[in-house]
């Protein structure tokens, strides 16, 4: 089984893109709705109700977990990982990401949009960093100098979970938000929140055709696949009798309601006590 956790609605998009490419698995989906959003708390918060609910998928028997978080990601994953040691694998949203831009820009001018939470946390930036030394070339004539511009874009999660997504006033707002990107003349940015991809063809439409969108979610699917065969043990143990179990921490109808929206589909959700 395959866990997908997330402080609410984000990461359906991750696991939507699952479904996609691996329809056949079994998956639990956990929405920690009562603590969300994680990005006010502070950092020892999002660890301890991250460490809380990857506890729990362990306890359902997940041999993968994905935190679809971009905030847990950030501030929680490496305390997880530590904890479990690969067993069960937990990954995160990120480094995918990151390293998809990395390779796809021509330039190494990048963008990142995301929570106010997420972009002050600088996770990408660092990471942005780490990848720009891994992947240049040796000549240093040919290197690619990453340049990185972040913007935080608060008033977008509330209007997609509000499915305001083609008002004129959510146009004007995301407008108002990529224009210092677009001024920065950057060729790739980065969704930095699994809600983004809701709008990802209006987002690329505003930036135009010389700028390349990433969605971090599908980018933690297409990272999975050279995983998988790396690792072969690991999709032995994952099993595949195309189970679907949606679960939340509070509010399961708003959960259904919205989670329905996201997935396309209608859902079952059901409320647990973690």
């Amino acid at each position: 089984m395959i866990g997908i956790f997330d402080s609410g609605f984000g990461g359906l998009t991750v696991m939507k893109e699952y479904l996609k490419k691996y329809p056949d698995f079994d998956y639990v989906y956990l929405g920690d709705q009562a603590n969300a959003p994680y990005g006010p708390h502070s950092r020892e918060r999002v660890e301890a109700l991250t460490l809380k609910n990857i506890d729990y998928l362990v306890k359902q028997g997940c041999k993968l977990i994905i935190v679809a978080c971009n905030t847990a990601s950030a501030d929680a994953l490496r305390v997880v990982q530590q904890k479990y040691k690969g067993k069960p694998v937990i990954l995160g949203v990120i480094v995918p990401a990151v390293e998809a831009a990395f390779k796809q820009s021509r330039f190494g001018n990048i963008g990142v949009i995301g929570t106010r939470g997420v972009i002050k946390s600088g996770a990408y930036e660092r990471e942005l960093a780490k990848y720009g030394v891994l992947y240049a070339p040796t000549d240093k004539r040919a290197r690619k100098e990453v340049k990185v511009y972040s913007q935080a874009c608060p008033l977008l999660v509330p209007l997609i979970e509000e499915g305001i997504l083609s008002h004129p006033a959510t146009r004007m707002i995301l407008r108002n938000y990529l224009r210092p990107l677009k001024n920065a003349n950057i060729d790739t940015l980065i969704l930095g929140c699994t809600h983004y991809p809701l709008l990802q063809k209006e987002i690329a439409r505003m930036m135009g055709k010389n700028c390349i969108v990433i969605s971090s979610a599908k980018a933690a699917v297409d990272a999975i696949e050279p995983y998988f065969k790396a690792h072969p043990d690991l999709l032995k143990k994952i099993s595949k009798k195309g189970g679907r179990q949606y679960l939340t921490t509070d509010c399961p109808e708003r959960f259904a309601e919205i989670g329905g929206r996201f997935l396309g589909e209608k859902i079952e959700v059901e409320k647990v006590d973690i």
